[in-house]
């Protein structure tokens, strides 16, 4: 159940971080790259879900952004570039799942633009295709770290609040459903035992109700008999 609440939050996120990157960010036309939603959103769900589920979201969402209108470059090529940052923002995950200052995941943040920006040409110079067009690269790797980095405080917390929390309350439901069977479980068993000691409180009252009241008579008459006739012996005595 965990893995399935995991799988529909990221495809949601990133579908959501695509739709929005394409119809908005693309068409404001800033000078240099292009500001990467979709990264951020990889990366805040890695640093929550470890290097194997960063790689994953990584891959499909990189893949997904392959294949989504204007993409011109050849299918593949940006699902690998995210699959590795993603694995990589992975290996930082804190072992309590929670990040104590907001200066890691920034300079994480800017280490993934720099470095997804210079993967994304090296495999575009890999495969023949243009990487810069018409463009530095050094000033896309300026503007895409500089964009990024604006937009990873409105991004990066949201995201990863977002996965803690849907992971904590799979967690809660889980452990609440094994303890309602564990106690519905006890309750039973203590109906039973319940069942059993009244049964046994009967038993005693009954075996009590036969031999209980002939021991009350003999505590009650036998003394007061015996003294009586020791008394009438005593008396025969003094005569």
């Amino acid at each position: 159940m965990r893995h399935v609440n995991r799988v529909l939050l990221s495809t949601l996120l990133v579908v959501v971080a695509l739709v929005f990157q394409v119809t908005v960010l693309a068409r404001l036309h800033l000078p240099g790259a292009v500001p990467d939603l979709t990264l951020l959103v990889v990366l805040a769900l890695a640093m929550v879900y470890g290097h194997v589920g960063g790689a994953l979201v990584g891959f499909s969402a990189g893949l997904l952004a392959d294949i989504a209108p204007p993409a011109d470059h050849a299918v593949g090529r940006y699902a690998l570039v995210l699959a590795v940052i993603g694995y990589l923002a992975g290996l930082i995950k804190p072992e309590s799942g929670q990040v104590r200052t907001a200066a890691g995941p920034m300079m994480v943040v800017g280490c993934a633009a720099v470095g997804s920006t210079l993967l994304y040409a090296g495999v575009g110079a890999l495969v023949g295709e243009g990487s810069v067009r018409g463009v530095g690269l050094g000033n896309l790797v300026f503007t895409a770290a500089i964009y990024d980095l604006l937009l990873a405080p409105f991004t990066v917390p949201l995201v990863m609040a977002l996965a803690r929390r849907a992971d904590r309350a799979t967690t809660a439901e889980a452990a609440e459903t094994a303890t309602g069977g564990s106690a519905a479980g006890d309750s039973s068993y203590r109906w039973l035992a319940g069942g059993t000691a009244s049964r046994a409180a009967v038993k005693r009252a009954r075996s009590y109700g036969r031999g209980g009241i002939g021991r009350q008579r003999g505590n009650l008459f036998g003394p007061k008999s015996k003294s009586a006739k020791a008394t009438r012996i005593k008396g025969v005595k003094r005569l």
